[in-house]
């Protein structure tokens, strides 16, 4: 594993170009959904859920359903956005495409694919939550100077579901084999996360199974910072966010590296 931690090099950095180059002649497609979503999301759940549940309670204070729930969007963005482009589009790219083996046809190692795979990954999410924090904050919705801290957050987050995208696609045989990961791991984390309700309104043993999923510790830590508010234990979500990235980013390099060479 340290070996092939080493293996990987500025050249990942060519994979995320080359990438970023696709991105750019599509740049309008992939521009529109993030921002629209958010501006769906708080009509359909801001102003029409929210005029049935006027005002949640949050880490001991009272706040307005829409001003609760729109931080938590952005936290599914991060999520969505990273886990799909590692797994459907990465799964197509290696697949389909064959783009990889063109790659590996050049001096780039696998390790170098892989990782320029990942933060591509990574940069997705970075992208959608920072046009959709914008956006939001546009309707009133994100303080100022603390939802600086959203880019950075949704870096964090995004390496966490890239990974998790690679590491399904290491793990599938095939582009149909996706449906049980979705619905067993990403589907829950959109439900349970504390996306669109406080935790504290779990029962105990459900509330503690969500703080063992990344998104809900995403979640906590980009309200926090689009409400200008230190969520508690703030401190120990990094920390466990940061071993997220390096535990998964691990695995996901060693199994898509078995994957691509056998």
């Amino acid at each position: 594993m340290t070996m092939r931690l080493a293996n990987v090099s500025h050249r990942a950095l060519q994979v995320w170009r080359r990438n970023a180059e696709v991105l750019l002649t599509t740049w309008h497609t992939n521009l529109l959904p993030p921002l629209l979503e958010p501006v769906f999301y708080v009509m359909a759940f801001g102003y029409g859920l929210g005029g049935l549940v006027e005002e949640v309670t949050w880490q001991g204070q009272r706040l307005g359903y829409l001003e609760f729930m729109a931080p938590g969007i952005v936290a599914v963005a991060v999520m969505f956005w990273a886990f799909f482009e590692t797994s459907y589009s990465t799964f197509v790219r290696m697949r389909y495409q064959r783009t990889f083996d063109a790659m590996l046809a050049t001096p780039l190692l696998v390790e170098d694919v892989i990782a320029g795979e990942w933060l591509w990954g990574a940069t997705k999410s970075l992208f959608a939550g920072s046009v959709m924090t914008v956006m939001l904050a546009c309707f009133g919705l994100v303080a100022w100077p603390s939802g600086l801290w959203v880019p950075l957050l949704a870096i964090l987050g995004g390496m966490i579901f890239a990974a998790m995208g690679l590491i399904v696609t290491a793990l599938s045989p095939n582009i149909e084999s996706f449906n049980l990961p979705v619905f067993l791991l990403v589907f829950p984390m959109f439900l349970f996360g504390g996306t669109f309700f406080p935790l504290e309104q779990l029962p105990p043993w459900a509330h503690n199974a969500a703080l063992a999923l990344p998104l809900t510790h995403v979640c906590s830590l980009i309200r926090g910072a689009c409400l200008g508010v230190m969520p508690p234990h703030a401190a120990a979500s990094v920390l466990y966010l940061v071993a997220a990235v390096a535990v998964l980013g691990s695995i996901a390099l060693r199994r898509m590296s078995r994957r691509l060479i056998p």
